[in-house]
């Protein structure tokens, strides 16, 4: 009767062991820890290491919020955080970055964010110095969040360098994505 005791335990931990893992790839990406700031800072690296022009440090790079890719009128805490912390990067590698939700040459709609008009690209640019603008864009997915960051050249918008990236779409994530401005 033991035999069949041990049996029966081992089938239902075996049992529970698989259901464990059935459902663990959910789990796991919406309690997967990531450190944003890390992940976000080597993103500022390879704009830089992979640029198709070398960025003057004496040139100003303009910093934008990343938008979501299904909607260029708005952004969220989620793209605001990301292009502030590829521009603090930026910084930390000798750049000058110019902060553009604080300058009247852009397009700016309250609680939206900032986004640059191709057409007033070069003179945003001249204004203010500038060889290029920082730009994103995000797409959430189901387990995911991709995104795309981009140095455009403000003389005659090309881009200069690119960027892919995805982040766990986790609670932190999630949460803010939701709050759009």
């Amino acid at each position: 009767m033991a035999h069949i005791t041990w049996t029966k335990v081992v089938a239902l931990l075996a049992a529970m062991f698989l259901v464990g893992c059935a459902s663990d790839k959910n789990v796991r990406v919406a309690d997967a820890k990531v450190n944003l700031v890390a992940v976000v800072n080597s993103v500022g690296s390879s704009l830089i290491k992979n640029t198709a022009d070398e960025i003057p440090k004496d040139k100003a790079i303009l910093a934008t919020s990343f938008v979501n890719i299904d909607d260029l009128q708005r952004s969220s805490t989620f793209g605001r955080l990301v292009g502030d912390s590829i521009a603090g990067d930026l910084v930390g590698k000798g750049y000058e970055v110019i902060e553009v939700r604080l300058r009247n040459s852009l397009f700016m709609q309250p609680r939206i964010g900032e986004f640059m008009l191709s057409r007033e690209l070069m003179n945003v640019g001249a204004a203010h110095d500038a060889h290029a603008v920082l730009v994103g864009t995000y797409a959430v997915g189901g387990d995911y969040v991709y995104v795309n960051a981009r140095l455009v050249s403000v003389v005659d918008s090309r881009v200069l360098s690119s960027h892919d990236f995805r982040l766990p779409l986790n609670r932190d994530i999630r949460k803010m994505l939701t709050n759009t401005r």
